[in-house]
């Protein structure tokens, strides 16, 4: 049996507005083994960038996380200070493709500036091989290196923010809306490159509201909803048997080429959604 590579249970972010707690991201629990492929599926606003934010320590005023643990192979995570996040979790053993990945690349500098800002920020020299081959991983060519953000595509651009996240190895990476604003084509070729970093063992989590492209990469998918995970299970069940009604609603909603659009209403029980 494979152990948890990362291990969440109770985590829960809220933002205090006017005196006004809004719970954003509401006990959510869930689990990832070693070498598998996680997909968090919900309509915009859900809570699904906010608990991935809360994974990286990246919320800001007036977020704060308000409860939960995280465990990283086996060590609570949640026990360690910021300094000891940044220098021994951060980009090390976790790292992240941002949603708006496209707009994270600092347009005054060349690529090869900002591959070396990464190095530098955590100590290490900048090694011009180790860039080279991963450049290649994700299908760039080592003249990218020279150039500037916006002498390169949409899809290129994404595929430098992979290579980065990349660079100091991590064993997850977080993908959260990679394919946003890419058009098909370029978001096939993102999803290869996902697939080919899943079979060299890397463990991804992928963050999006598109149900047809976590399915084509992901083996279990955790649907979110009102900050809460609504149902969790392998992605076989979740396709072709889910459990819950928006889950069946979320599926519904997916375009099809031979079938009608037909415009649904989901009606939120607060009631029932306590029981989730």
């Amino acid at each position: 049996m494979l152990e948890n590579k990362l291990l969440i249970t109770g985590l829960s972010v809220s933002y205090f507005l006017h005196n006004k707690n809004i719970n954003a991201v509401d006990n959510v629990s869930i689990e990832l083994k070693s070498c598998e492929s996680l997909g968090i599926a919900g309509e915009s606003g859900c809570g699904k960038s906010t608990m991935v934010s809360a994974i990286m320590r990246n919320i800001s005023p007036p977020g704060k996380i308000t409860g939960g643990r995280i465990f990283l192979d086996g060590e609570e995570i949640t026990k360690l200070s910021d300094k000891e996040f940044d220098s021994k979790i951060r980009w090390k053993k976790i790292s992240i493709i941002f949603q708006g990945a496209l707009n994270s690349l600092d347009p005054v500098y060349p690529i090869k500036s900002q591959f070396k800002d990464l190095f530098e920020s955590h100590g290490q020299l900048y090694d011009n091989n180790k860039v080279i081959t991963i450049l290649e991983n994700v299908g760039l060519e080592k003249s990218v290196l020279q150039k500037y953000p916006h002498e390169l595509s949409g899809g290129m651009k994404q595929r430098v923010v992979i290579a980065l996240a990349l660079l100091l190895e991590p064993d997850i990476i977080i993908a959260d809306e990679p394919t946003t604003a890419l058009d098909v084509l370029v978001q096939a070729q993102i999803i290869k490159v996902l697939k080919k970093l899943k079979e060299k063992g890397i463990s991804i989590i992928l963050i999006s509201h598109d149900l047809a492209l976590i399915s084509a990469l992901v083996d279990k998918i955790g649907i979110m909803f009102a900050g809460k995970i609504i149902e969790f299970n392998t992605t076989k069940e979740i396709i072709f048997a889910p459990k819950n009604e928006y889950t069946k609603n979320l599926i519904s909603s997916t375009p099809q080429l031979r079938k009608k659009v037909q415009e649904k209403k989901f009606k939120v029980n607060a009631k029932n959604l306590k029981d989730f």
